[in-house]
């Protein structure tokens, strides 16, 4: 009757919260402006109204004129993305007023060439295949104030540009993929694009998300939770995280994370572990994102070749701290190589470079690419850890030289790696670069332990005699990223996908479980996808790539895999995660128990027990117990391209 203050909570079993958050407004909607800019005044009425049509936490108001409860129009046929062939809309898209702006805007003018020609061959490769056009956001959040933006003053002083190099690097390949982006490195801009209300972020957007993927970081997504209230929730599944080193299952899952003492700085976001998107494929629970190295023509190979210097060095490492400690090496090299390096200094030669190593001082990217193509050694000392330079350094004919690391470093033994979301314990940084030990290995990767001096000697003095031919594994070409995106974009979908249901606790006897989709291999060493089974034609990596071990103790599923020149495929755990599994490869169980636990499931050989994931985000590639072998969802994959299988495109 028009009268704002005779509203009664509504008691309705489907919203059992309601009554609690009326109470919790009566006490606190002044406590941000935000509720009174959704037309809260402090009556029931309107705190009944916000609850049931801004939150959705009490029943729709009978009395209330419902427009939102017409059926709404049918969506407009989706735009259909189109290669691009020129990359000046991006530059201006990217913007300026930063250093670390005009850093990506130069390394995309200096690939522009060789993006270009990678988009018109993928483009080739495609013949034409549909492709809907996305909205997408990039909020790159380490470059915002709010975070200390501590990038951009380092451009100019050699800190390490990794992140900036791929950001670039990302932008470039989304642009060229055909989608409509918005490049935001400031919260205003984020929460205006967001549509974010005036207040303390306590609120839901003013209206649906306009975008269909949100690329960030972990500062961004952090910003992204204080400014958009219940719509984070609700959205979260558009979120892709660049994340450099990875988040395992166990650190993304906030209860278990902390229940086990995963405790980190960054982990416990709940999100599928396959939306955070790395630097290297070190974790395949995790999407490989990648970046890209300069690619050269025939001339410039030839021409590396016959240029090569074979007594000459470069140090990996622009930062004087890296060279502390490290005269024993340096002296050995000393004997047979000229040493070149690209330290940082302003006015003074840093004392910890010693007299006979011809510093550079910090070189622009076009100048260091040319002393890589003379030098016939890059060497490493142990850090920064996975950067891009010594791919850069391989792909201009060097030789890398790393130390192997023993006992390997973890967030358990080594600082750079404590509050990191990962444990990467499955010896995973048994040195400074694993993808380059993993996945190029010699002759192009020496990996010899430093502490030795005899190898390390030993080492130089072969690397001297080797020869070799400039390489580039191919995702790390431009191709390679563009293709890589391009079926991800196509592909994932963490908002409608639904993981194979958990089995019930007890079933009756009347309740038979389907047959399993799986059956033995010819040779009864492994599981496969079984001919006679149905496929689903949506689901991504297809089904038939499917391949199930039993692991050994020792071997993490990420290892045990790579030991049958698969890779692990975490999408797949929900087929294995089954009693009748177990039974199918031979496995005795005496007893099988569903519980929280990211290496199951597993089974218990010596006592016959056999354990079943109960939290699907827990399912984890990585992790390994010496008291367990675990079940493995294993995959082919493309040479070349470990982040796809052979039928993934």
């Amino acid at each position: 009757e028009g009268r704002r203050d005779q509203c009664e909570v509504p008691r309705d079993p489907k919203y059992p919260d309601c009554a609690g958050k009326v109470e919790w407004m009566r006490a606190r909607w002044t406590s941000d402006p935000c509720y009174a800019f959704f037309g809260v005044d402090g009556t029931e009425c309107s705190f009944l109204i916000y609850l049931s049509e801004v939150e959705w936490f009490c029943p729709p108001l009978p009395w209330r004129n419902r427009t939102a409860a017409l059926p709404s129009p049918p969506p407009l046929p989706r735009v259909q993305a189109a290669f691009q062939s020129d990359l000046a809309p991006l530059l201006e898209l990217i913007g300026t007023g930063k250093e670390s702006l005009s850093f990506m805007k130069k390394r995309i003018r200096h690939l522009a060439r060789q993006w270009l020609r990678a988009a018109r061959r993928l483009e080739q490769k495609l013949k034409g295949r549909q492709r809907d056009q996305k909205q997408i956001l990039i909020h790159i959040g380490f470059l915002t104030e709010e975070s200390g933006d501590v990038f951009s003053p380092r451009v100019l002083k050699g800190g390490p540009l990794g992140e900036m190099v791929q950001w670039a690097d990302i932008l470039a390949a989304l642009f060229l993929l055909g989608h409509s982006l918005r490049v935001t490195v400031s919260l205003k801009e984020l929460q205006s694009h967001l549509g974010v209300p005036p207040g303390r972020g306590n609120c839901p957007l003013t209206s649906p998300l306009p975008f269909d993927l949100i690329y960030t970081d972990y500062h961004g997504l952090q910003q992204m939770k204080q400014h958009m209230g219940l719509s984070f929730k609700k959205y979260r599944c558009r979120v892709r995280v660049i994340d450099t080193f990875g988040t395992e299952p166990a650190y993304n899952h906030e209860e278990y994370a902390t229940l086990r003492g995963y405790r980190t700085n960054w982990g416990y976001w709940n999100l599928q572990p396959t939306q955070f998107m790395t630097m290297f494929p070190h974790t395949p629970d995790n999407s490989f994102m990648g970046f890209v190295s300069e690619e050269l023509n025939k001339t410039e190979r030839q021409f590396i070749k016959s240029n090569k210097v074979s007594s000459m060095a470069v140090v990996y490492g622009k930062e004087a701290s890296i060279w502390k400690g490290k005269e024993k090496f340096l002296a050995i090299l000393n004997k047979y190589m000229e040493i070149h390096g690209t330290v940082y200094y302003e006015t003074q030669r840093p004392p910890e470079v010693p007299a006979f190593v011809k510093n550079h001082g910090l070189l622009p990217q076009h100048e260091f690419q040319q002393l890589l193509r003379k030098a016939k050694l890059f060497i490493g000392f142990g850090f920064p850890y996975e950067g891009p330079a010594p791919l850069e350094a391989i792909a201009n004919g060097c030789v890398f030289l790393q130390a192997r690391f023993n006992p390997p470093h973890s967030s358990l033994n080594h600082e750079f790696f404590r509050g990191k979301p990962t444990s990467r314990e499955a010896s995973l940084v048994s040195s400074q670069h694993p993808y380059a030990e993993d996945f190029i290995g010699k002759p192009h990767v020496w990996t010899v332990d430093y502490n030795n001096s005899e190898e390390f000697e030993a080492a130089v003095k072969t690397i001297m005699r080797t020869q070799v031919d400039p390489y580039l594994p191919y995702e790390y070409t431009c191709e390679g990223m563009l293709e890589r995106i391009h079926a991800y974009i196509q592909h994932q979908d963490f908002c409608t996908t639904s993981s194979p249901p958990l089995p019930p606790k007890a079933k009756s006897p009347a309740m038979q479980s389907p047959p399993s989709p799986l059956a033995l291999s010819p040779n009864a060493t492994h599981l496969v996808w079984s001919p006679s089974a149905s496929r689903d034609p949506r689901a991504w990596p297809p089904v038939d790539s499917l391949q199930v071990w039993v692991s050994e103790t020792r071997h993490s599923c990420t290892e045990t895999c790579q030991r049958h020149g698969l890779v692990c495929e975490p999408t797949f755990f929900g087929f294995l995660n089954k009693k009748e599994v177990f039974l199918q490869l031979g496995i005795a169980c005496d007893s099988t128990e569903y519980e929280m636990n990211h290496l199951y499931p597993a089974v218990a050989e010596n006592v016959h027990e056999c354990y079943l994931q109960k939290e699907p985000l827990l399912f984890s590639c990585a992790g390994y117990n010496t008291k367990y072998r675990r079940l493995c969802p294993c995959r082919d994959y493309r040479k070349g391209q470990v982040a796809l299988c052979r039928d993934c495109l």
